[in-house]
């Protein structure tokens, strides 16, 4: 049985990165996330699933417009820096929240073989999403965190078994890391690409 991450249309570790972050395959990788959501079983996860399938057709209707000149995302991003309203921008920042935040989560997992997901996923949630969340968004997550099944479930129903899956694991988590790195440090350098938002 072939597992998630050999499943999935476009991993992170098939974007090319060498001249910027493909625009389009980082898109149909971001895919393969919301879809992974579907394996933690709960309906509480439906808001976090929404978000990201919001924010990716932001990103993607602006990739649409002109897909030679927002081939990467640093492009997409740069060209919209002088547009009152910089959607996509937008899109993409909240994006990459929540995947650092699934990130974060799947690395303590796979770091950690005895802390069970809610554990991993609660510590996630405080060191990425919480803090840009209100108290009305917060009950929310909480209570999808308390809804992740248990860590050996998720890991069968993800079809990730042996040291070969687990290694595949590995290397999707460490090409997605690798992406939000080079985003945020992106928003951090330059601060005015993302200021009001």
């Amino acid at each position: 049985m072939s597992s998630f991450f050999d499943t999935v249309a476009c991993s992170y570790t098939d974007v090319d990165t060498s001249n910027g972050i493909d625009t389009d395959k980082f898109l149909q990788a971001t895919e393969g996330v919301v879809s992974l959501f579907d394996a933690l079983g709960s309906s509480a996860f439906t808001v976090v699933q929404n978000d990201m399938n919001g924010n990716i057709k932001k990103i993607r209707t602006r990739f649409l417009s002109n897909p030679t000149a927002n081939n990467t995302l640093e492009n997409l991003v740069a060209n919209e820096a002088h547009e009152k309203k910089r959607v996509a921008t937008e899109g993409l920042l909240w994006l990459i929240r929540g995947l650092d935040f699934t990130a974060q989560a799947l690395r303590r997992s796979l770091t950690d073989v005895s802390e069970e997901l809610n554990v991993s996923f609660t510590k996630a949630y405080e060191g990425t999403l919480r803090k840009f969340h209100s108290i009305v968004v917060r009950p929310v997550f909480s209570l999808a965190m308390k809804a992740c099944p248990y860590r050996k479930d998720f890991y069968v129903k993800i079809h990730v078994s042996s040291e070969e899956d687990v290694a595949k694991m590995g290397a999707w988590l460490g090409a997605l890391e690798a992406i939000i790195l080079t985003i945020n440090t992106l928003f951090a350098t330059k601060p005015q690409l993302i200021k009001g938002m």
